[in-house]
């Protein structure tokens, strides 16, 4: 794998953010919730630092999102019975999802109240 040009190394990439939108709902969720954001930012006339912070923040949100769902798939593949490390393994990835989440929260209140 390494060593392969950045158009391949760029349609890996391509492939797994579509893989994780196909896969988890969730991610059909936020990818909603980053087009009303993008519609509301644009009808309020959000100035330049906002877009920027609350992209930064809907992207953090979508990575730990991304790699919840890498986690998840990887646990499930290396050990698909019920194990008690593998569930904390996920518990922690999902919290990963849940503190980004909140995060974004926070800036976007912060945009409201400015």
């Amino acid at each position: 794998m390494k060593g392969q040009g950045f158009l391949r190394r760029f349609g890996y990439a391509r492939s797994g953010i579509a893989v994780a939108f196909r896969r988890e709902r969730s991610m059909r969720t936020h990818g909603v919730a980053v087009v009303a954001v993008v519609i509301f930012l644009t009808l309020t006339g959000a100035p330049a630092v906002w877009w920027a912070l609350i992209g930064l923040a809907v992207g953090l949100v979508l990575v730990a999102e991304m790699a919840n769902t890498a986690i998840e798939t990887l646990a499930d593949r290396l050990h698909p019975g019920q194990h008690p490390e593998i569930g904390v393994v996920k518990d922690v990835a999902a919290g990963a999802v849940l503190v980004a989440t909140l995060v974004a929260i926070v800036v976007g209140v912060a945009y409201l109240l400015r």
